[in-house]
């Protein structure tokens, strides 16, 4: 078992019914009384997850901020950076997803930096975000585990990048998560939590065997509770009990717990970045596009995790080989069946120098090296890339 440190200062309040919480938590943050709510597109309002917050908040000066992206934007996200610094926000509350939870991090972050913020998303020598503002979320789409981590993703379309952030400072201080939430969801948004919590969880656990039992056995738990679950709440979103579950899956794929003691991969999240940034495309469905593809380009290094994977998780049987490439294509089968295209080309027409273009930018970022093998270089990743169109 590899040596690990695991710390997680959120709290969690879970289930229906919790909002009349929200004065309590905020107050065992912050003595002030200035609060930013942050939100996307609106869906809170209709839902009447708003109402349900702000009937609570009446004795806080509250400001709003509105329209954070599917993919949180860099220019947007300074715009509240801004309101932060001139109305001396205190707190900030994110209402939304993983996006505006993400988002959420960022405006905390950036509001006390002096400079650019966007050096310490590019990483430059010296630069990070050493302060920030405290905020909790009440989280109304399970699917990055963002309400249970310190790590956020940002876009900035003007340079067709995403970058990611993160650090202590960036755990909400606690996390509202309500299931009944999941009923007034599309079936896209929930196709796209079951596919980002079930590849956060592989990128965790496809990699080799390791002698801790318990964080493979946790991981293969939150594998067959989505195959279980997921066709399910996609048909009946308003089931509570299966939408808790997927709540519960989510967070847990994402919050720390798994990477303790075991090694992992991230190439795939690395890759599909790149496809979402240059196309548009939902984040889990560029994981879709790419993890099959990464398995079989990689199958000789993944072979026995997938074969472990494979008889555990999908009962498979046969010799090494044959589970192995079976577990790959029921994994792909599965995204599928929730209805998403595992190809690039069923998202664009303009692919023909990804894989190109790709592992120059990582060959400029000095990428050289990934997965858990270390095995998956920039040309590598531009096979990958081709081998999924």
């Amino acid at each position: 078992m590899i040596n690990f440190e695991y710390h997680n200062p959120t709290k969690i309040v879970f289930g229906k019914d919790q909002y009349n919480r929200l004065p309590e938590l905020i107050k065992s943050v912050t003595t002030g009384k200035n609060i930013l709510i942050t939100y996307g597109g609106g869906s809170i309002f209709k839902n009447g997850i708003y109402d349900k917050a702000i009937a609570h908040l009446s004795e806080f000066e509250i400001v709003e901020f509105g329209g954070i992206e599917a993919n949180p934007e860099f220019d947007t996200l300074m715009k509240a950076v801004e309101i932060c610094r001139t109305q001396k926000i205190d707190f900030i509350l994110a209402i939304g997803g993983g996006s505006v939870i993400d988002g959420t991090k960022f405006i905390c972050g950036a509001t006390h930096y002096a400079s650019d913020p966007w050096e310490v998303l590019e990483r430059k020598p010296g630069c990070a975000f050493e302060k920030a503002i405290p905020f909790g979320s009440i989280l109304t789409l399970p699917a990055t585990g963002s309400e249970a981590n310190s790590g956020a993703v940002i876009s900035r379309s003007s340079l067709k990048t995403k970058r990611t952030m993160g650090g202590p400072n960036f755990f909400p201080a606690f996390s509202i998560c309500d299931p009944t939430a999941v009923a007034s969801l599309p079936k896209r948004q929930i196709a796209n939590g079951i596919v980002d919590a079930f590849v956060h969880t592989l990128e965790q656990y496809l990699t080799y065997p390791t002698d801790n039992l318990l964080q493979e056995r946790q991981a293969e738990a939150i594998l067959s509770t989505l195959i279980e679950i997921g066709p399910k709440v996609m048909e009946n979103p308003a089931n509570y009990e299966l939408a808790a579950n997927l709540m519960w899956c989510a967070t847990h794929a994402l919050n720390g717990n798994l990477r303790c003691g075991v090694p992992t991969d991230w190439a795939t999240h690395m890759i599909g970045h790149e496809l979402t940034a240059l196309f548009g495309i939902d984040h889990a469905r560029t994981l879709a596009i790419i993890g099959p593809r990464l398995f079989e380009n990689q199958f000789e290094i993944k072979k026995e995790k997938l074969t472990q994977y494979g008889k555990r998780v999908w009962n498979l049987s046969g010799d090494e080989n044959q589970i192995a490439k079976a577990a790959i294509e029921k994994t792909e089968s599965f995204y599928q069946s929730l209805g998403i295209e595992t190809r690039l080309g069923d998202y664009t027409s303009e692919h023909q120098a990804t894989g190109q273009l790709i592992k120059d930018r990582f060959e400029e970022r000095e990428w050289l090296r990934m997965g858990e093998k270390q095995s998956i270089t920039p040309e590598v990743a531009k096979n990958i890339v081709i081998a999924s169109i």
